[in-house]
Parts: structure tokens; sequence; C-alpha cells
């Protein structure tokens, strides 16, 4: 790779972001404005194929050009007609050269026609119909465009800076239905079929442009006298309403916040089966996976489809009404409509739901960067665009929209936001429109925000230190920005951060004493004059800038932090640090937060951290959180148990296995829990026969909703890594016919419990795995791959060198590749590093017994003194 294609090149030991192949993209020139395209199609859905008319009307902006080249993957062009006059044309299967037999005139349209047809699409446009496997699958049809996928079922000019109106009239079987873009503007009777007419007429780009096909039942709704429509497999009309009957209230929320009313004609959701993306806001008409839709018992502890319907909603102003120019902008609309997720949880629920949201989007982009790669969010440098539509760009983007907010303040921001909208309706828009805006609404300029967190890699690591001075009553914080190393300044963040001193006050919230300080070097010392000494210190007060945080405080102040700071972020963040302190004392506190914090996500957090003390003792303060009302607690509590393996947890969750819980995630971690306590050799052979007679009847006889518990049982059973027994179940659950959600973690399954196997159940594995991998469904590769990347075993590269070089996917050549590293790391472990694991497994456990028993010996004695 030349190096002037790389970038972030020192980034203290990231991955870099940029593979082999890797080169920067750039839209190309624009021969004229594309203003209309219409397409005119007939489907053939038994065959899998269709064939029709692709019309393109455009406006030449600049004389002379005689030819024109058109993005065209795998489609038989038949003829190419501009203005009724056949063209000569050059087509190499990936791009449709036209050679114009009158050259443009500046201003003066021309309309081409192409007439083509598609047989077994590879990518595009998707055919799902019944086989011998899946007989009662239902019958379909779906686009899918973003990112560059349109070209592979029409011919366009395949990038996102070209908005232009659309049209499409379909010929469908009956009794299906066609939902486009826009509005129905005709539908006609032809024998057994019947033709649907569709029009879009606010401009959008090529990659919203949709199409969906089937015997859906329809919802009908509104907002403001719009329709507002949800399209569902006849059955689920419950589940449908119960899934998105919120959106008219969002649509209502996010016109007031954007301050632009929704802008299109009507706002239809379809939930499709097989879908490749949780949803998908092509312009007014928005895909679902079938997935998303929730039956009552999901809908206890399931806000995953909620975010999910107001994040395609929020796109349809950013992303749909302004677009991004290039894919490199990608985070412009994805942060957004990420942070409207944030957003609507904290106007359903509460400001305190909503700090818990953003903290889990951080925590789910601070793993993409310590374990993946790190990159700057603005970047032209990548394999394919598909690439950029990662947690940089969605969970990172969301926390600098909320750093904006925090620095603006609610009014400037949301004027700001109001601004931007107005001002780029209909327009394509890049990260410097969004800069712009905000200065002329508020007078601000946010270039430092940018230049330190969009425009390059990264985000501050700080480790904070206290301490008292009595005598001269001063707190003394110290600040060290630890991802910078002690001889330069390089990556230093240069931020003004609010530090809070709190006071615990009997029965009412604590008092906080706050003073603003700049962080600018990579250690600092502030000194800080107080009339007391604080109960305890919260850095960071209500935790709105983008970081990591390791809070280095004496255990008083710590418990104090726990108990007492109104702000549950930072209640978190002090029992993370307790839980590293480690002992009776922290084990006690955690457990007393853990019965009575008021919000659930303290507690379901605190649950974590008891698990990571390792004492006995946290056994007593965990379990009572089984009885906690929350589902999301019970969950949390299940799989901390897990990490604690003792014969008492072990008991526990076996419980939770036997006697079911009301929702369906706590049963099905229990599952998990179960095995990998069953794991342990506690002198007890039978034990692990148990547990595989008890998850084999979870799978008889649990089949439900997205195969959630079943699902479970699979992951219990990878746990038991040694077991011919757990692997041969697996094996059975792998193959077609078992339902998708289920066999897909089957797969996945596969290579976790393929560790503790011996050679030749090992090599049963990777037949299996290379079978499977001639699959060409996206989720079916993607687990593949993940199962590939977790064995220790040369032989699954060679299966995954295979995958990434023939897929289609993107995202899957990525992954593959990626996982070839991991499989590379793994080789070295053999039977005797895999004993090696067993044996300090064993010693961890001995190990906690005599440390729990030293800590009761201590507080007794303790005791005794006092």
């Amino acid at each position: 790779m030349p190096q002037s294609y790389s970038f972030d090149q020192d980034n203290n030991g990231h991955k870099s972001f940029a593979l082999p192949g890797a080169r920067p993209h750039y839209n190309p020139d624009r021969p004229g404005q594309v203003e209309h395209i219409f397409l005119d199609l007939h489907l053939d859905i038994p065959n899998q194929s269709y064939e029709g008319t692709c019309s393109i009307r455009l406006l030449p902006i600049r004389n002379g050009i005689d030819r024109l080249i058109l993005d065209a993957v795998n489609l038989h062009i038949k003829s190419v007609q501009v203005d009724e006059v056949t063209q000569n044309f050059d087509y190499d299967g990936e791009q449709l050269v036209i050679q114009l037999s009158q050259p443009t005139e500046m201003g003066k349209r021309i309309l081409i026609a192409i007439a083509y047809s598609v047989e077994k699409p590879q990518r595009g446009i998707y055919f799902i119909q019944p086989d011998t496997h899946y007989p009662n699958k239902t019958v379909q049809v779906w686009t899918q465009g973003e990112d560059e996928d349109s070209r592979y079922w029409f011919p366009c000019f395949d990038y996102p800076g070209q908005l232009s109106t659309s049209e499409i009239r379909v010929l469908v079987p009956k009794p299906l239905v066609a939902i486009s873009n826009g509005e129905l503007i005709d539908t006609q009777e032809d024998g057994e079929d019947k033709i649907y007419h569709w029009s879009q007429q606010q401009v959008h780009p090529n990659y919203l442009i949709t199409l969906a096909v089937g015997d859906f039942a329809e919802i009908r709704d509104e907002w403001r006298a719009k329709p507002v429509t949800y399209y569902v497999e006849k059955g689920r009309e419950a589940d449908a309403k119960r899934s998105m009957g919120k959106t008219p209230r969002m649509m209502e929320f996010l016109s007031e916040k954007y301050g632009y009313p929704y802008p299109f004609p009507k706002y239809a959701q379809v939930c499709v089966d097989d879908f490749i993306f949780g949803g998908m806001e092509n312009t007014s008409t928005t895909l679902l996976t079938d997935r998303c839709l929730l039956d009552k018992r999901a809908a206890l502890d399931n806000r995953n489809t909620e975010s999910l319907v107001v994040h395609e909603l929020a796109h349809q102003w950013f992303g749909d009404l302004l677009v991004i120019k290039h894919w490199s902008h990608a985070w412009v609309k994805e942060g957004m409509a990420s942070y409207s997720e944030v957003m609507w949880t904290e106007q359903e629920y509460s400001p305190e739901e909503a700090a818990y949201y953003r903290l889990l989007e951080t925590r789910s982009y601070l793993s993409e960067d310590s374990d993946r790669y790190r990159r700057p969010m603005v970047t032209h440098v990548y394999r394919e665009a598909i690439e950029l539509l990662d947690r940089h760009t969605y969970e990172k983007g969301s926390c600098v929209y909320h750093m904006m907010r925090a620095e603006l303040g609610e009014e400037l921001f949301w004027l700001a936001m109001q601004t931007f909208v107005q001002d780029n309706a209909h327009k394509t828009v890049e990260t410097i429109d969004l800069l712009r805006a905000i200065e002329k609404a508020t007078g601000r300029n946010l270039t430092f925000l940018f230049d330190q967190y969009v425009y390059r890699g990264g985000h501050p690591d700080f480790q904070v230190a206290y301490s008292w001075d009595g005598e001269a009553k001063l707190a003394k914080v110290t600040v060290t920005q630890t991802q910078v190393s002690a001889d330069q300044q390089k990556d230093v963040f240069d931020l003004r951060i609010p530090i809070g001193f709190g006071y615990s006050q009997s029965g009412e919230p604590a008092k906080l004493q706050t003073f603003t300080v700049r962080v600018h070097e990579r250690e600092q010392s502030f000194y800080f004059p107080l009339t007391q000494k604080p109960d305890f210190i919260s850095f960071d007060v209500d935790n709105h800038w983008l970081k990591t945080v390791s809070l280095e405080y004496p255990i008083p102040e710590l418990k104090a932090q726990l108990a007492s700071d109104p702000d549950p972020i930072s209640r978190i963040y002090a029992a993370t640090a307790l839980a590293k302190k480690g002992g009776l004392e922290a084990t006690k506190a955690l457990a007393a937060s853990l019965k009575h914090d008021p919000f659930w996500a303290v507690r379901v957090e605190v649950a974590k951290q008891l698990a990571e003390i390792k004492l006995d003792q946290a056994f007593d303060g965990l379990v009572e959180g089984l009885a906690d009302k929350n589902p999301y607690v019970r969950r949390a509590v299940v799989q901390a148990l897990a990490e604690i393996k003792t014969r008492a947890s072990y008991k526990a969750v076996k419980n939770v296995v036997k006697d079911g819980d009301d929702s369906y995630y706590v049963e099905a971690e229990a599952c998990v829990a179960l095995g990998a306590i069953a794991a342990i050799n506690f002198d007890d052979k039978s034990r692990e026969e148990k547990a595989i007679k008890l998850l084999q009847s979870v799978l008889s006889e649990r089949t439900g909703w997205n195969e959630v518990v079943r699902s479970g049982a699979i992951k219990g059973l990878a746990e038991l890594k040694t077991s011919e027994a757990a692997l041969d179940l697996i094996l059975e659950y792998s193959k077609l016919g078992v339902p998708q959600p289920l066999r897909l973690s089957a797969i996945r399954a596969l290579g976790k419990v393929s560790v503790g196997q011996n050679p030749v159940n090992v090599e049963r594995i990777i037949e299996r795995l290379a079978e499977l991998a001639k699959e060409n469904f996206f989720f079916t590769s993607m687990a593949v791959v993940t199962s590939l990347g977790e064995m220790e075993t040369a032989k699954a590269i060679g299966v995954l060198r295979s995958l990434a070089d023939q897929t289609t996917d993107g995202r899957v050549r990525r992954f593959a590749e990626e996982q070839l590293a991991h499989v590379q790391k793994n080789i070295g472990a053999d039977n005797a590093l895999r004993q090696l694991r067993e044996e300090l497994d064993q010693l961890k456990q001995q190990n906690q017994q005599l440390k729990s028993r030293l800590e009761t010996l201590e507080a007794k004695s303790q005791a005794a003194k006092s």
C-alpha cells in the first residue's frame, strides 16, 4: 500500500482501518444532473428473474460529452436508446458505456432508455420463497441499495451525490402487493397479475429507491392526515401494532426537534423475511427485518425494536431529506439517527435511561476502537464504502452529537440542528456543512471538537486520583491522560471538564459543588479550596464527554459516590472502581447497591461488578437479585452467576432453567450460565451429563419467539468444550430445516465448542463449516466466519480465505480477513496449553475459596477487636 494512502500510522498500537487494497475514493465527475429515474418492471418470481426498462432523464451540464458511463453489475443489457434513437454501447458486466451518437449540449435534456433483464441476482434485489428445507417460507421480493448495490438491480449513476425524482411501475402476480417510494398513483388489473405504479416526487439518491413485494397484511395509521402504514406477514397484525405503534408520536417528536415537519407524502414500514440489515431508511418506505416484530413476552425487556423504528424514522430527515454527498460523511446521518434513539429514550422514559443508553453506545464504539481498529470518523480511504458503516460512524457519531448538545446547551443545539435541516433540505451535505450551520445559528465555532473527535481517531483515557489536605482544606485532583505516552503530547485532548465535590444529605439528594477546569496536558493536578471534606468526587459531572475513566479514589469516597451521586453513570464508574479494589468491604457496598439503587441500570452494572470480585461472598449479594422485579437486572444477575462458578451458583441458575422466567432473555442466559458452570470440574463427573440433559430438554420443548431461549441452550452446550455429546447436538441444529435464528446460533457455537475437542471432532467441525461456507446468505456467512475465527487449527485458515475470496459482500470479506489474524494467533494453543487453561480455571476457583475464607476471618477479627 503506498504510504500516501495510509493514515493514523502512529496510533499507539491500534490496528489500521485501511486493509491492503484500500485506496482513496471520490465521487466521479458528473456528466450532468439526473432529474428522474423510471423503472418499468415485470417480475417472474418463481424463476427469480425480471425484465423491463430503466429510463433516466439527464440534464447535461457541459457541451461535447460523447459517452456516458453507468454502473450496472451482472445485468443483461438488451438495448440502449437516447431520445428514442438506438445507441451503441459497451458492457463489461460492471459498467455500461453508452457511445452517444450526438454529443451533449449544455442545458438540453436527454432521455436514456435501457432495456434489460436480470436472472438470479447476486445483490440489490432478493427473491424469498419456499424450498424443500423451509416449505412454509413466505413469498417476497425486496431490494437493498445501501451502500452501492442499486447497480445490481438497475443501471444507474450509483453514488449518493446524484439526487432525482423516481418512479416505479411493476407487474406482480395476485394476491401480492408492491410497495415503493412516494405515492401510489395507479393500479391496474392484468389477468392473474396486477400493476402497481408508484411516484416519488421529492429528489433522493439511487440507494434509497426501493421495492417490496409480498402478501402482506396492511395496518393503517396516520400522522397529521398523512398515511402511516405497517406491512407484515398475515397473522402478525397484533405484533405490528405492538412493535411500530408509536410511529406517529415519534413523527411528531422528530418534526418538532428538527424544526421541519415530516417531509414525505406517506410513511410505510415493511417487515420482510431474511433481511440483511436491521432496517433500511428508503425514502418514505422503510424496510425492517421481520425479527423486530415483538410478541407480548418479548416486549417485556426488548426495546431494540423501538430504537430501530425511531432510528430509521430519523433518517427520513438525516439521510433522505439531507443526503450525504459522499460515503465518507456517513456519520452525519448515522450519528444523528443513532442519537435520535437516545433522544427518544429521554422523551419516552427518562433522562437517566437516556444517559445509560449513551453509555452503552460509548462502550460499543470503545470495543471496536480497542479490539478492531481506530480510525478518523471522516475518511475516504477504504476498499468498499460498506466498511464505513461501523461503530465509529453510528455509536461514536451519536456521542459526538451529544457532545455538541452539551457544549452548546439545549436551546442553541436545537437551533443549530434546525438551521442545518432547513438550509439543506433536498440537498447533499458534508461534515463542513454541519459546522457552518452551527456557526450560522449560534455564532459558536466547534472546530476544536471536530478536530479532536471527528477528523482524527481516538478519545481521551482519563485516570483520576484524589486526596484531601485536612489542614489546608484543599482537595487535590490529579488527572492523567493515559492514552498519551510520557514523552509526547501529540494525542493529548484539550477539553473543559466539570469536577464536582459531593456532600451526602440524609434522606435528600446529594449536593454538588462544581468547578470547571481545562484539561489539556498529559498530567495535571488541580487544587480546590473547600469549606469541608467532600464525601465523594464526581469527574466530568453529567458525563457528557466521550472518554474512558479510571477512578483512583479511596474506598470511603467510592462507597459514598456509589450510594449518593445523583448521576447514574457516575455511580456505575464508582461500582467499577470498587470492584477493582476487591475485598469484603467493596463486596458489601456493591451488594447493598444491587438491593437498593433506585435505577435498574445501576443494579445491572453492579451485578456485573460483583462477579468481578471473585469472592464467594459475592454470591450472597447476587442471588437476591434473582428476585428483582426488573428483567434486565435478573438477566445481569444470571450472567454474573455464570462468572462465579460455584456449586451454589450452579444450583441457582439450574433452578432458573427448570422453573423458567417471564423473560425469554433471562431463561436464555440461564441456559448459557448452566453450561459455563458445568464445564468446571467439581469432582462431580455427572454434573456435565445432567447439564446436557437439561439443555437438551430446553431444545426439545421451548421453541418460541425468534428462538431466543433455544439459542441460549445452544450457547450453553458450546461452553462444554470437551463434550462430544454437546458437539453432536450443536451439529444437529446447524442443519438446513432448523429455524434460521436457532441454526445461526448453532453455527456460531461450533467454533467455541471446538477448542476442547479431539482432532477427529475438530475435523468434523471444519467439514461442516466448509460446507456451510458455500451458502450465500449473509447471516450464514457471518456466522461461519465467527465460528472459524474462534478455532485453534490451521485448517480454519483455508476455509476463511476461500470465503473471503468468493463472497460478494464487503462486510463478510472484511470480517473473514480480520478473523484470519485471530486464527493465526490461536494456532499456538495445543493440547498442553488447553490443559494448562483448565488447570488455571481450577486454581482460580480454589484461590477464590481461600480469599473468601480469609476475608471472613479478617471481618470476624475486626468485629472481636471492636
